[in-house]
């Protein structure tokens, strides 16, 4: 008897290369996700380019397979080499034994219109007349779980790897697995083609030559399990997540853990002081996300880790510590502040949180410190064309940086505009700290000023409020913005930097607006609701734009006419990530 692949496997086959041969990668993602046009297109297209259509074949014998792919037009002298991905992927679908699952991959080549280098992708499990895997196979053809279309990621590191899954979320691509195949040194990010897509695939691929299983463990997270209750349940470990990154920095993981080399779990133990098997049971769980990576030899640190880090640029160490420890604590009472719309904070500790963190300064420092990991929001702010403008315009220009806590963003802009004098308006002890920061970078181009919103400095031409407003309720929101357009010449400009709320639900806005919520009593907004509250100051809301971490720009200017209206009362400067450390509550010396 004659055996050979289905009639089904050899048309869905033949479909793959023609589907390969006849599309170029632009038209193709345009119809993979529709909306996508303009620059984000050109930089998708720029970033990667469409390689592959893949599917599952079974032949029924190795060597029948080899003449499938002659009768199709394709070589059969291609390699094959075991697939870790999809076997693991079976495996877990039917719950069988991976060892029994031989899935390979082969490569046959062909070539796209513009005469292109592509590939169609097979994957191949023998299943043999009347053996237990019939089932399965006859399953997948159905549902063609594994058919999907790759994109082939152009020098691929994790900020263009997060990049280009950014986007492919952000056009309705859902994430559907992952993995890492020491065989070819690669890895690939699954997703769910949009409801809407086109291109007649339900799957989609981005592949990158390289171990990024660091990038990976973020792709793999809860929105890429179909499950629901597996879903749920991995949702309600959240809270182990924070206390395991907590623990990581108390412990300092990830100074005693290298980059390159695995350091044995013994060892780690009697660096850190640690229970080993209890260290072993942590390292494993930080495995999961992302921060460690295990291996026969032990664990060796991520790049996600390094993060952790105390002395390493962009720390997060501090933040690690405070969201571990009071911000966890009452979150606990989470409920309370949505059936009060009091904070979880002042109902747990009996006060707010500014005065509380005046009485304990050690974590008014540790606060402080946190801030330095959202430095990275500021990267593009310094070009912004405002500061630019100011930057390049005749005569002594003013930049004040109200709250502007120890002066990272202010040095950022005094760095990038050699003709720039800075004004640092802060709490007294900030300012000592801020002075000793920004003192041997920029010298006597920055002034400091002790106080709080209502010793805005008059007369400058740009004025910054860097994640303050978030802090505040509307009301609190327009008195600032009062006192800011007090000060402001005619000429003047208002840089705001917040999260804005938006439609996408993934937002780092969304979870940082229940964050305020529950530990400060202010709130994230939308764009519209800013430019209402800048219109109450006698401001108007010139246009926004992006920045990293999901945070935006906002530029203000006076109205024409503008109506002020006296303050009643003043509170204090208080930039954050979450809730400022205390500030006086009058002007010093009042």
């Amino acid at each position: 008897m004659t055996t050979t692949m289905t009639s089904g496997d050899t048309a869905r086959l033949r479909a793959a290369v023609e589907f390969v041969t006849g599309h170029d990668t632009t038209t193709l993602l345009q119809l993979l996700l529709p909306g996508l046009d303009g620059p984000e297109l050109r930089a998708l297209a720029d970033r990667c380019h469409f390689a592959h259509a893949a599917l599952l074949v079974f032949p029924s014998d190795p060597s029948m397979l080899r003449a499938e792919l002659t009768a199709c037009g394709l070589a059969a002298d291609v390699a094959e080499q075991p697939s870790v991905v999809v076997r693991e992927r079976l495996a877990r679908r039917y719950r069988h034994d991976p060892a029994e699952l031989g899935v390979t991959i082969l490569r046959p080549t062909v070539h796209g219109p513009e005469g292109e280098r592509r590939t169609v992708e097979l994957f191949a499990l023998v299943v043999p007349p009347g053996s237990e895997l019939a089932a399965i196979a006859a399953h997948e053809r159905l549902q063609d779980n594994e058919a999907h279309l790759a994109f082939e990621v152009e020098r691929p590191d994790p900020l263009v790897l997060r990049g280009l899954a950014a986007v492919f979320a952000r056009y309705g691509a859902v994430p559907d697995g992952g993995g890492y195949n020491p065989h070819e040194d690669g890895t690939v990010f699954y997703f769910t083609a949009p409801a809407d897509s086109k291109a007649g695939y339900r799957r989609v691929e981005l592949y990158a030559s390289g171990d990024h299983r660091d990038v990976l463990a973020g792709h793999l997270g809860p929105a890429g399990i179909h499950d629901p209750a597996e879903t749920l349940l991995r949702l309600f470990t959240g809270a182990w997540t924070t206390q395991a990154l907590a623990t990581c920095a108390q412990l300092r993981l990830p100074e005693a853990l290298d980059t390159r080399a695995a350091v044995g779990v013994e060892a780690l133990a009697r660096t850190v002081d640690a229970h080993p098997e209890s260290l072993a049971t942590l390292l494993r769980y930080l495995a999961m996300l992302g921060v460690v990576l295990e291996s026969p030899d032990g664990f060796r640190l991520t790049e996600l880790g390094t993060l952790l880090r105390a002395n390493t640029a962009g720390s997060m160490r501090p933040l690690a510590l405070m969201y571990g420890g009071p911000f966890y604590h009452s979150f606990a009472l989470l409920s309370h502040a949505v059936r009060s719309g009091r904070t979880g904070f002042e109902q747990l500790y009996g006060e707010n949180h500014f005065d509380y963190f005046a009485r304990h300064p050690e974590l008014g420092e540790r606060f402080d410190r946190s801030m330095a990991a959202s430095s990275r929001m500021f990267e593009p702010l310094p070009a912004h064309p405002v500061l630019t403008a100011a930057g390049r315009a005749g005569g002594p220009r003013t930049v004040v940086d109200i709250a502007g806590g120890n002066g990272e963003l202010l040095g950022r802009i005094l760095a990038a505009h050699p003709s720039l004098h800075g004004v640092l308006l802060e709490r007294p002890n900030v300012v000592d700290a801020a002075r000793r920061s920004l003192d041997p970078a920029v010298g006597d181009r920055c002034t400091y000023r002790a106080g709080d919103f209502a010793d805005v400095p008059p007369g400058a031409d740009v004025y910054v409020l860097s994640r303050v407003l978030h802090d505040w309720d509307d009301d609190r929101c327009r008195e600032i913005l009062r006192d800011c357009a007090r000060a402001m010449p005619a000429h003047a400009d208002l840089l705001i930097v917040e999260r804005l709320l938006s439609d996408d639900p993934s937002s780092l806005a969304t979870s940082w607006d229940l964050h305020m919520m529950c530990n400060v009593g202010g709130r994230e907004r939308r764009a519209d609701h800013y430019a209402r509250l800048l219109a109450d100051a006698g401001l108007h809301l010139v246009g926004h734009s992006p920045l990293p971490l999901d945070a935006h720009v906002l530029h203000a200017r006076r109205l024409t006419a503008p109506a002020y209206v006296p303050a009643p009362q003043r509170g204090a400067a208080g930039p954050s990530e979450g809730p400022a450390p205390a500030p006086p509550r009058a002007r010093p010396g009042s």
